[in-house]
């Protein structure tokens, strides 16, 4: 909602879960350990327009790395920890109506929602502080996708949430300060989001860690910056001030723009929805954006010109 995207670099953020989509992980006692592919993993393709549309949707594997990296993450944590696995096979399907490649987290949904199964089947209890940790690093050391902490803290807390990843207190506890926020104080919110075919998000973060890491400037500045947007927006939210919420949502994506390249088909969605009277903002790395509308003549604006762009139009709901 506010401050993304600098988690992945020690700033602030505001997140929330969704409950429009989810992402569910079935786990049972077999003879040997089977991961049940699904109908995205499959190898067999209609035609050539049937593959690149799959690959472009789903990337090239489909849901198993992930299913398979989050296992062995898990694994590994319990042999670190010295955690004793009763030797108990098991065999794991998912299935998730998370759209994918447009910035709301469906691959990290699938790792949590590994995680977790496979803590109830072991009975083994990961602090909840460093589950995020751990799901984040199933992406980046197992996968080789570009991420920060945001989207993994979220749903592993959900409801919505205030995150602070301070360079120092990240050192010092391995983890950031997380404070839970009423989701009452929340106001009135739209998500929209590509039906069009998306993209594979990890790219989209290289080159500016890259600047970030060599210190330049501008890089630094602005990502300071959009820290600071989350932080104003927490006390915004506290005081019930929804017109300085609007104007930190769309400022969020301003200052993003002066780093990242922005695409001509999401900057089209930004403008379709400005051009309504609501704020904007990605939720993610682009594909969809979240925002603040007035009343439901806005929020019909919103479904008509977006439908226009082959967007959808959804009110989050966040428990």
């Amino acid at each position: 909602m506010l401050g993304n995207p600098s988690d992945g670099f020690f700033g602030k953020t505001i997140a929330i879960t969704v409950r429009n989509f989810g992402a569910s992980v079935t786990l049972y006692p077999s003879p040997e350990l089977n991961i049940e592919p699904q109908v995205q993993d499959t190898n067999t393709f209609r035609s050539l327009h049937h593959l690149r549309d799959a690959v472009s949707t789903l990337g090239y594997h489909g849901g198993v790395p992930l299913l398979k990296a989050a296992i062995k993450k898990f694994a590994e944590y319990c042999e670190k920890e010295h955690i004793r696995l009763p030797n108990q096979n098991f065999s794991i399907r998912y299935s998730t109506s998370i759209p994918r490649q447009v910035g709301l987290s469906g691959s990290s949904a699938l790792i949590v929602a590994t995680f977790r199964a496979l803590m109830q089947f072991y009975s083994v209890d990961i602090p909840l502080p460093v589950l995020p940790n751990l799901v984040l690093a199933t992406e980046t050391e197992e996968l080789g996708i570009a991420a920060g902490l945001q989207d993994r803290v979220i749903q592993c807390y959900e409801g919505c949430v205030y995150m602070d990843f301070d360079r120092a207190t990240m050192e010092r506890q391995g983890f950031g300060q997380y404070e839970p926020i009423d989701p009452h104080l929340l106001p009135k919110l739209y998500i929209a989001y590509n039906t069009d075919l998306g993209k594979q998000s990890g790219q989209v973060h290289n080159d500016v860690r890259a600047r970030w890491l060599k210190g330049e400037p501008l890089v630094l500045e602005t990502m300071s910056a959009i820290a600071d947007v989350a932080r104003q927006g927490r006390e915004a939210m506290l005081q019930q001030d929804t017109g300085a919420l609007h104007e930190l949502v769309n400022r969020n994506f301003d200052l993003r723009a002066q780093i990242y390249n922005i695409s001509d088909r999401n900057r089209q969605l930004i403008e379709t929805a400005r051009s309504c009277g609501a704020s904007a903002s990605f939720t993610g790395s682009g594909g969809s954006i979240i925002g603040l509308y007035r009343d439901d003549a806005m929020l019909n604006r919103l479904f008509v010109e977006l439908k226009k762009i082959n967007a959808r139009v959804i009110k989050p709901y966040v428990v």
